[in-house]
Order: C-alpha cells, then sequence, then structure tokens
C-alpha cells in the first residue's frame, strides 16, 4: 500500500454493492454471491457453486471526491492442469459512468483443476490490494466492476477522501439469467461481457444471474429469479441442458414451464424474453454430453467435443435445433394468454455467418469480439423500438 495520502478507511458492506442477491460476512469481510443463501442451501453442484460466487455484474459503487483509491481484496483464482497460466482477474473502473481503468489483485487463493481425472485442488493464499491513482478531483461516482470470473472476497476500501453510498439508481433494471456465455467466459473484462455492455447501451441497471455450467432450469434459480425485483427479465435457455445431457425432450418442455410458471409468481406483468442459444456447431444436431478434447493440451489449447450420436434423437436426446423448435413453440403456447411474453432466436445475436467470421475458439464459448457483438445485437433488439424491452414506462417493480 502506498502511504503518500491520508487515508479514510472504509468497511466493505451490502450497502455499496449492486449486482448480488446475498451478501455473505466472512472472518475479513464480505462476499458477494448471486443466489440467495435459500438457493445455495439447496445445492450441491460445485460447479454451481463456484459460479454463483463469482461476481459477474456484480460492482462497489460509492461517490467521493478521492483521487486515489484502494481495494483489499482476497480473490480465489482458479488453474488447470496442463493448461498455461490464466491472467489475473480484471477490476474495471467507472468515473461518472466512463471507463477509467482496469486492474487486477495479486495473490489470493488457488484452484487447480485436474479435468482429466475430475479433481480439484484448494491452496490458500494471501489478500492482495487493486490500487487506482490520479483520478479526476471533484466529487463523482465511482464504480468498481469485480472479476467476473473469480470468486473475490472483499476486505476493506480506502479513499484519499472520505466516501458516501451512491443514490439509488432510478434506471430501470435488467435481470438475466444464462450459461457461462451470459456468465462472460473469455470476455475481455467485466464491464464487456455481453451482458453488461448490452445493459451499457440498453441504459439499463444489470443483474446478471448468468451461471456457469448452470442454466439447468433448477427450481432454486426460478424462484430467485421470482422473488428477485426487476423492471425487464431474459431467460437464455438450451445449452447447457445439452452439454450435460440433463434430461430427455419428455422433461425438456415440463421444466420450462414450470421455470417460466414459477417467475411469473413475482412478475405476473413484467416483460419476459427466452432466449435460445447461440450457434454452437458441435451441438446443432448431435447431442450431448460435451466433453474436453485435450489433444492440443500440450499447446496450451483446449476443445470441446460432443460425445452424443445424431441418432439418439429419436429416444429424446436434445439438440440445440431441437430446443430452439420446442422453446419457440412453448413461447407461442404461452403467449396466448401472456402478452408480456417473447422469443428471441439465439442464432439472431451470434449465427453461421459470425461463426464463419468469428468461430468458437473452444468450440462452445464466444471471445472478447463475439461478446461485444452479441451484446450491441441483444441490446439492438431488446431495447430498441420494438423490442421486447422497449417500454421504459416506469412500473412497480414485482417480486
Amino acid at each position: 500500500m502506498h502511504t503518500d495520502h491520508h487515508w479514510t478507511t472504509t468497511p466493505v458492506t451490502a450497502e455499496l454493492l449492486r449486482g448480488a442477491l446475498d451478501v455473505e460476512r466472512t472472518e475479513r469481510g464480505v462476499l458477494p454471491h448471486r443466489l440467495p443463501a435459500k438457493a445455495r442451501a439447496q445445492n450441491t453442484d460445485g460447479q454451481l457453486a463456484m459460479a454463483e460466487s463469482q461476481p459477474s455484474g456484480v460492482r462497489l459503487v460509492f461517490r467521493t471526491r478521492a483521487t486515489a483509491i484502494e481495494l483489499d481484496a482476497l480473490p480465489t483464482k482458479r488453474a488447470y492442469v496442463g493448461v498455461p497460466a490464466r491472467p489475473d482477474g480484471l477490476y474495471d473502473l467507472l468515473v461518472d459512468g466512463r471507463p477509467a481503468g482496469s486492474g487486477s489483485v495479486p495473490g489470493g487463493h488457488t484452484l487447480t483443476i485436474d479435468m482429466t481425472e475430475g479433481t480439484a485442488e484448494h491452496t490458500q493464499g494471501e489478500p492482495g490490494t487493486l490500487r487506482f491513482g490520479d483520478l479526476p478531483d471533484g466529487m463523482k461516482d465511482v464504480e468498481i466492476w469485480l472479476p467476473h470470473n473469480e470468486t473475490t472476497e472483499l476486505l476493506v476500501l480506502r479513499t484519499d477522501a472520505p466516501l458516501e453510498p451512491a443514490a439509488p439508481t432510478e434506471r430501470t433494471v435488467w435481470l438475466h439469467h444464462g450459461s457461462s456465455i451470459s456468465h462472460g467466459s473469455d470476455a475481455a473484462s467485466p464491464t464487456t461481457t455481453w451482458p453488461a455492455l448490452a445493459a451499457s447501451l440498453g441504459g439499463v441497471e444489470l443483474i446478471n444471474l448468468g451461471l456457469s455450467g448452470s442454466a439447468l432450469l433448477d427450481p432454486f434459480t426460478a424462484r430467485a429469479l421470482r422473488d428477485t425485483p426487476a423492471d425487464f427479465i431474459s431467460v437464455k435457455l438450451g445449452i447447457n441442458v445439452v452439454n450435460a445431457d440433463l434430461m430427455r425432450l419428455r422433461a425438456f418442455a415440463p421444466a420450462v414451464h414450470g421455470f417460466l410458471d414459477t417467475i411469473r409468481e413475482g412478475h405476473p406483468d413484467t416483460p419476459l424474453l427466452v432466449v435460445s442459444p447461440i450457434l454452437c456447431p458441435i451441438h446443432e444436431d448431435t447431442p450431448g454430453p460435451s466433453a474436453p478434447d485435450f489433444s492440443d493440451i500440450g499447446e496450451g489449447r483446449l476443445r470441446f467435443t460432443a460425445m452424443g450420436d445424431p441418432a439418439e434423437r429419436a429416444g429424446g436426446k436434445l439438440t440445440l435445433g431441437v430446443i430452439r423448435d420446442e422453446l419457440a413453440r412453448i413461447v407461442r403456447q404461452r403467449s396466448a394468454d401472456d402478452p408480456h411474453l417473447h422469443y428471441l432466436d439465439g442464432r439472431d445475436l451470434y449465427g453461421t455467418a459470425d461463426n464463419a467470421e468469428l468461430p468458437l475458439p473452444d468450440a462452445l464459448h464466444p471471445d472478447a469480439a463475439a461478446h461485444r457483438r452479441i451484446g450491441e445485437r441483444f441490446a439492438a433488439r431488446a431495447f430498441s423500438a420494438g423490442g421486447a424491452f422497449a417500454d421504459r414506462t416506469a412500473r412497480p417493480r414485482t417480486a
């Protein structure tokens, strides 16, 4: 820590956080969660536990005259056996809504994952410090977007002038749920995941429940969506159901109906957009599961491959093509009685031509350029005139 300032120390509290559904008090500070405690208590899957604790879309928000800011944090970083080291997670700084820098926290815990053995080892580490300096003088709104891909325990803020919580936002709130693509896999930084980009372009406040590997129609996730106040809701469904080979067609349709029914219990009239999967060639006509392909691991490249057989569709196994047809059918059926329910084909966000230009590097996840394209297209289709979320008329936030 630099000592050339007179520091004001402020504990991190829920009052300073946006985008989290729960804030857990720890021995050293606080841990933001994107699922509430009741949902976490009903989960037994380590992948989901890791995903919901990674604060995609969560940010510290406050007002201050400070020209220097320090944040002590304890990240949990992932390492994969046989794969080159991942870069440290990025924190993005916005000042009065404009990008003003980014940085990382050194150190922290390490979770080492061996995908060939299906094991993980946790190594203890120490907290580190993030510092932003040379900020403009005068009162300003500050946002620090936390890494979308690192579990992040927040310890303390230091500023060279006092800070105060930001005023409650007057922007409409967009609540989104999806898979690792919505979570932000392979995006460049937390403000450049496609939901963050779409929210910025749409001028809305984001709550991102994109959960890597875990958009699996879990009832506790539906209840979290039901109970979270929002002006607009979107659910991007399908890819995880296929690549986990979780269910067959007979179970999928009732599960989608049940998921939407639960959301509607808390949001009966809120615009609700169902988004089908973006193009993913390995699973368009081939069922899951998907599995890592280690053939290029020596060169530091990991790809995924589909392990199913297209002939298995006759027995009810799911592909992305089957899922898109079924989601479109379900929305058509329900929208006869639900005028606020809408459907968007994910291939309108990323389709065949996009895949030719910006192929999925690991055969599952879009890269940073594709995230930007998806975010821009979602904003144009959802928030522009004629889109599902075009009506910005103030309404009570149900739930």
